[in-house]
């Protein structure tokens, strides 16, 4: 018997009649693909696109029916339909939106899994209420590992879309990983301020790394360090076991360029923290770390070197080029 979804043989959804759902999902990349290979590992029927043909193609080989625009997608699709979305945050995102719009009927549920502001879920939302469909903000964590992992999960919206979405939740999330936060905006409100938590936690391995580092005396194994930490210590993590693997790598770090970006919800959570005259230096200053981390040399520290110089004598070092930066 052949799925009218996917043309393949005895399609798995049909060995968990209502617990399976079809859906579109749209975006392929390292999060959009791996989350597809769950759906289908869990026996949804998935119609995916992606601009990309090489990554339509691997998602065809993994059990997806891929096609080649959004509106194929809407068209393989019953009615109420749900569509999930993976791709860039902003502009992107929007003219996605905007494309599907026309597609859609009431009772559709389009899905924003990206890392989009939550101001801009917040009026989608309220865009989409206007013609009877419901739109999920659903704030993403995981990574490259959620393959394997599965995805933390922060939902906001209107609760029965997220009911309605349940099945897909369960099979992309592990065992209490998802959760409906709130209503529209609130989602991706949470998973921006995850992201900041993020940012500090990563500028305090950073720096206690780098003094252990400095002490060379004591010729410290950063990587075994890593290790212990991560049994019976109070700032074992998930992040500090990755730290394991990466002085695997390369124990002194070598390889590694000290430039650290940044993909908005930092900006976002330090925005947000002075709009509601909230004091949060901490990550405040992980996100200004970001922005050191991207000078080949401070104008600052060497203005600072210059009037030690002026006022106390201090030695200045010379880097030999006058206009040197």
């Amino acid at each position: 018997m052949l799925c009218e979804l996917c043309g393949r043989d005895f399609c798995k959804s049909l060995k968990r009649k209502g617990e399976v759902m079809k859906i579109g999902f749209v975006g392929l990349g390292k999060m959009g693909g791996n989350m597809v290979k769950r759906l289908l590992k869990g026996g949804h029927a998935i119609v995916a696109f992606a601009p990309s043909k090489e990554s339509r193609e691997e998602a065809e080989r993994n059990g997806a029916r891929t096609v080649g625009s959004l509106k194929e997608v809407v068209e393989r699709l019953e009615s109420p339909r749900v569509v999930w979305l993976m791709v860039p945050a902003g502009k992107v995102t929007g003219e996605v939106i905007g494309a599907l719009i026309p597609l859609l009927e009431k009772g559709d549920i389009l899905v924003d899994g990206g890392n989009s502001f939550y101001k801009d879920s917040i009026a989608r939302a309220e865009h989409l209420r206007t013609k009877g469909i419901s739109f999920l903000d659903v704030g993403t964590s995981g990574g490259i590992w959620g393959l394997r992992e599965g995805y933390c999960l922060m939902i906001g919206g209107e609760k029965d879309a997220f009911k309605r979405i349940k099945p897909a939740l369960k099979d992309l999330a592990p065992e209490n990983g998802y959760a409906h936060v709130g209503p529209s905006g609130s989602g991706h409100f949470v998973k921006m301020v995850h992201n900041a938590v993020e940012y500090a936690m990563l500028e305090a391995y950073g720096e206690g790394f780098e003094l252990m580092h400095a002490k060379k005396e004591f010729g410290l194994d950063l990587g075994k360090i890593s290790e212990l930490w991560n049994h019976g210590s109070v700032v074992r993590s998930w992040l500090l076991e990755l730290s394991v693997n990466v002085f695997r790598q390369d124990p002194s770090l070598e390889s590694v360029r000290g430039y650290v970006e940044d993909t908005g919800e930092g900006r976002w959570a330090v925005m947000e923290a002075i709009e509601e005259s909230m004091p949060a230096p901490v990550i405040t200053l992980s996100l200004l770390q970001r922005f050191r981390s991207r000078q080949e040399t401070s104008f600052s520290a060497k203005m600072i070197a210059a009037l030690r110089g002026q006022f106390g004598g201090h030695e200045i070092r010379k880097t030999g080029k006058k206009n040197d930066r």
